[in-house]
């Protein structure tokens, strides 16, 4: 079992060679870890990210076969069964590092910002139930200046939206509150700039820790 501190490190240094287009040569992704990995994981690190395709979390990490364990969705939300996939991981895997990954430029943020602004009719109620997930962390930004700045606008929704997954996961559930207070499981926010490749951790996170 990986410690969440060197978890946290580890993908700091992947995003660091992403980031450098210094890949990994080493990293094992051919036939032997497959047939490794068909017996057994132990993934160090639990994500849960957007869906959007600029954002693939293992190509952003530097990470192969095995390393992560991948939770995506639409607007980085979280939902019940998001939750039961993190605990399988925390509680099947031993893993000890969860972070909340979302993206600059985030669609579903936008979205949500849209709708508040101005609704949307006929809108899919499978898409709402989306938007609805990520209102009450947003909303209250409409009503500060930054609703006259648009992408400032966005940029401060998306942490906020990022921040709250990452209170809803510490806190909705008793099986990850136990893991925190006596396991040394951690749970962390991050931003992935699109422009730059670059991660940033911002919730939970502490570097002189």
């Amino acid at each position: 079992m990986i410690a969440a501190r060197e978890a946290l490190a580890l993908l700091q240094d992947g995003n660091r060679r992403f980031v450098s287009d210094d890949k990994n040569r080493d990293a094992i992704t051919g036939r032997m870890r497959r047939i490794e990995l068909a017996k057994r994981q132990e993934p160090f690190a639990a994500i849960l990210g957007c869906s959007d395709s600029r954002v693939p979390v293992e190509i952003v990490f530097d990470q192969g076969l095995g390393d992560l364990f991948v939770i995506r969705v639409a607007g980085n939300i979280v939902a019940p069964s998001l939750i039961g996939s993190v605990e399988f991981a925390a509680e099947q895997f031993g893993t000890r590092l969860v972070v909340v990954l979302g993206h600059t430029r985030c669609g579903a943020i936008e979205a949500t910002l849209q709708q508040l602004q101005r609704p949307i009719e006929n809108q899919s109620h499978n898409l709402h139930s989306i938007v609805d997930r990520i209102r009450p962390s947003v909303e209250g930004l409409l009503k500060t200046d930054l609703k006259h700045d648009l992408p400032a606008l966005v940029q401060a929704a998306v942490r906020a939206n990022i921040r709250a997954s990452v209170k809803q996961l510490r806190h909705g559930s008793e099986v990850i509150e136990g893991l925190i207070q006596k396991d040394g499981l951690m749970v962390v926010g991050a931003e992935y700039s699109l422009e730059t490749g670059v991660v940033e951790f911002f919730e939970g996170f502490s570097e002189s820790e």
